[in-house]
């Protein structure tokens, strides 16, 4: 069935899938920036593929490259036990792309980690800030390029705050 997805993916989004490939059961499908949440949408509402199982959203830094930033889901199908891994990429100056928390809850907190370790920006997250950091440090930790050795002051709330 899986490669069927991959299929049907090309047929419906066209060129706006860069690539698709399998390997020991795990499907992989790259798509283009503009076409992310149309096409997560489309995996969890087609009732032939269904993937209701929100299992992670992560983020690469591929620093020096023109898009750094590579966003991955992963999602699953809990009626027809098939999964999928969808991948995107967006650049350095315009890390955003849309929150995909309207079709899965479990994406809130996961969107929250990447914003705060990669500073990617997702549009319409209905509460998108630090999760792991305190609000006022400054940059995001897990890019490549952030200074192994930097400092950041703690800052101490007023006890009158807590």
């Amino acid at each position: 069935m899986s490669k069927k997805i991959l299929e049907e993916l090309k047929n419906r989004f066209g060129d706006k899938i860069i690539g698709t490939h399998s390997f020991r059961g795990d499907d992989t499908a790259i798509v283009k920036r503009e076409v992310w949440f149309e096409v997560a949408k489309f995996l969890k509402e087609d009732p032939r593929i269904s993937m209701d199982h929100f299992i992670d959203l992560t983020c690469v830094d591929w620093l020096g490259e023109k898009e750094r930033f590579e966003i991955v889901l992963h999602l699953r199908s809990t009626k027809y036990k098939h999964r999928i891994r969808v991948k995107t990429r967006c650049r350095e100056d315009e890390p955003l792309l849309p929150s995909l928390t309207p079709l899965w809850k479990g994406a809130n907190w996961c969107e929250r980690e990447i914003w705060d370790m990669f500073g990617v920006r997702f549009e319409g997250h209905p509460d998108l800030r630090r999760i792991l950091l305190y609000e006022e440090f400054k940059g995001h930790p897990l890019r490549k390029d952030y200074p192994i050795d930097k400092r950041q002051p703690i800052i101490k709330k007023d006890k009158d705050e807590r």
